[in-house]
């Protein structure tokens, strides 16, 4: 079973997956701002903050059936589910898998679409930096992860961030690596999916290419897009900002595409 943590005690289920090097902590920033109206569910991926790692390559399917234990232990029937990042993408590949869980699903700085052909390279490539020098690869790639206009300003997160992904499992870091090389384009999930759909991206982030994800979704009226002036980690760089999105459209409506 995966390590997790609950806090609230609202009505609706909110499950909170974190992204790729971090753990479920990530989300202190925002608890304060989340609706009372939620219990949340934060959860800890497989190979990182306090679960174990047994695979040598941890795929978003097999990530995705792991939360579901977790769902399912804590008897629940109808979840929404809130991914960052991989966290993103396990959510898609929930969302395939046990769609009849779902009331909504919320991609947080992350994409439907799979990686290309040089970001699949570049990831194949780290497995041996993480091996050779785990801290080096590390402070290599987290900073990037932040919007270059305000890394003055969030060096405390930065650091935070780095201190998080260099006390992350190294053989779940390297999994997790691998089990993002092969997942696959999931767009087609959104058309098929009746539940609410709500997209949170930042027009900084170096890490999604915002605009190609645009360009996919499909024109439903249950999808709701949000581009942030923020990088990667709106939960750092904007907290406040997002979860009140998060409040507002998951318990009530707003216009579609709005640009903050």
């Amino acid at each position: 079973m995966l390590h997790y943590e609950i806090s609230g005690n609202g009505k609706k289920p909110l499950v909170l997956l974190h992204g790729f090097m971090e753990d479920q902590t990530i989300w202190s920033d925002m608890e304060p701002h989340f609706s009372k109206e939620f219990t949340l569910i934060k959860i800890d991926l497989p190979g990182h903050g306090k679960s174990e790692n047994n695979n040598a390559v941890n795929s978003m399917d097999f990530m995705a059936e792991k939360v579901k234990e977790v769902i399912e232990n804590l008897n629940f029937n109808k979840i929404n589910i809130l991914g960052h990042s991989m966290g993103g993408y396990v959510s898609l590949a929930f969302a395939e898998k046990f769609p009849e869980f779902l009331e909504s699903l919320t991609l947080f700085f992350s994409t439907t679409l799979a990686d290309d052909e040089e970001k699949k390279q570049i990831r194949r490539r780290s497995i041996a930096v993480i091996d050779e020098n785990f801290e080096t690869f590390v402070k290599a790639s987290i900073p990037n992860l932040f919007s270059n206009n305000e890394k003055d300003i969030l060096e405390g997160k930065i650091e935070l961030a780095k201190k998080i992904a260099k006390s992350t499992n190294k053989e779940g870091v390297k999994a997790a690596q691998l089990g993002m090389v092969d997942r696959p384009d999931r767009t087609e999930i959104l058309e098929k999916l009746d539940a609410k759909i709500l997209i949170i991206s930042g027009k900084y982030d170096n890490a999604v290419k915002t605009e190609n994800l645009l360009k996919v979704l499909p024109d439903k009226t249950n999808i709701k897009t949000y581009v942030l002036d923020c990088g990667h980690c709106g939960h750092w760089e904007k907290p406040t900002i997002c979860a009140e999105i998060i409040n507002t459209e998951l318990l009530h409506n707003l216009p579609k595409k709005l640009i903050f």
